[in-house]
């Protein structure tokens, strides 16, 4: 898979699939799978480290997680995400981080928005760097915002995210995560662009979807977004399986002989 195999699927009316992952152990099992493409979101400040926005992800760690979902998924697409205000310091900044990026082993990279950042965009597609854009709620906003919200559904807030997913294809996106915005604006926008859309909270309009695979494998017991839909009960699964090993360490019957050396 590659960004000129997303712009394929698009024109051939395949659904893209892809999830947001951090670390070796799952980005192996992903290399096994069927899925399109894997993000290292800068969420991993949140999903791996607890804190309460992404704003916390520095380019020195969005590099540690690339190279570490790089080396458990060679060969599988990889978007990594461009960190908060890494982009906003002028295009010798952004690709001083987006080649810090590439290198760790990441395919493309991810940036949230595009007003204000337009000469960066297109000096890094102009350098061979394929980028995906990623409009409606923007995470590293969220204080602009005052809080993660869903975006879009005044006329002029729709209006906006048309016009800035149409301006990032203009300047060399290969494709577009829509987050957070109503079905009705995010299918509007999927039929008008020539590039895919990728949605997340953004209905069954878009080209493709994506999704935290911590949500999809339903770990996360605190917050359950509506668009999250968890394809497992992966806590209980857990849950019950530390509560079996604690049994057996407690009752005697682990480690068995077998398990034991001599």
């Amino acid at each position: 898979m590659s960004s000129t195999d997303f712009l394929r699927a698009k024109s051939e009316g395949r659904k893209l699939s892809m999830v947001t992952c951090y670390d070796y152990t799952f980005a192996r099992l992903l290399l096994k799978s069927a899925i399109d493409g894997i993000l290292v979101g800068d969420s991993a400040a949140m999903v791996m480290h607890g804190h309460p926005t992404t704003l916390s992800a520095d380019t020195g760690l969005m590099r540690l997680h690339t190279e570490a979902v790089a080396r458990g998924a060679a060969g599988k697409f990889i978007v990594a995400d461009m960190p908060f205000l890494s982009f906003r310091k002028g295009p010798a900044a952004a690709l001083d981080a987006a080649s810090v990026l590439m290198v760790a082993g990441a395919h493309a990279v991810k940036l949230e928005g595009v007003d204000g950042h337009e000469d960066v965009i297109q000096r890094m597609v102009q350098s061979g760097i394929p980028v995906m854009g990623h409009v409606g709620l923007q995470p590293q906003s969220v204080h602009a915002y005052g809080g993660f919200r869903v975006q879009g559904r005044s006329t002029d807030s729709a209006r906006n995210i048309a016009r800035q997913a149409a301006a990032l294809e203009e300047l060399g996106a290969f494709a577009i995560v829509l987050e957070c915005v109503p079905a009705n604006l995010a299918r509007e926008i999927s039929e008008n662009l020539r590039i895919p859309t990728i949605g997340i909270g953004a209905g069954a309009g878009c080209d493709g979807q994506i999704l935290v695979l911590q949500d999809l494998l339903g770990m996360n017991t605190d917050i359950h977004p509506k668009f999250a839909r968890p394809f497992l009960n992966g806590a209980r699964c857990i849950l019950e399986t530390l509560a079996r090993f604690d049994e057996a360490v407690k009752g005697g019957t682990f480690p068995a002989g077998e398990e034991s050396y001599s």
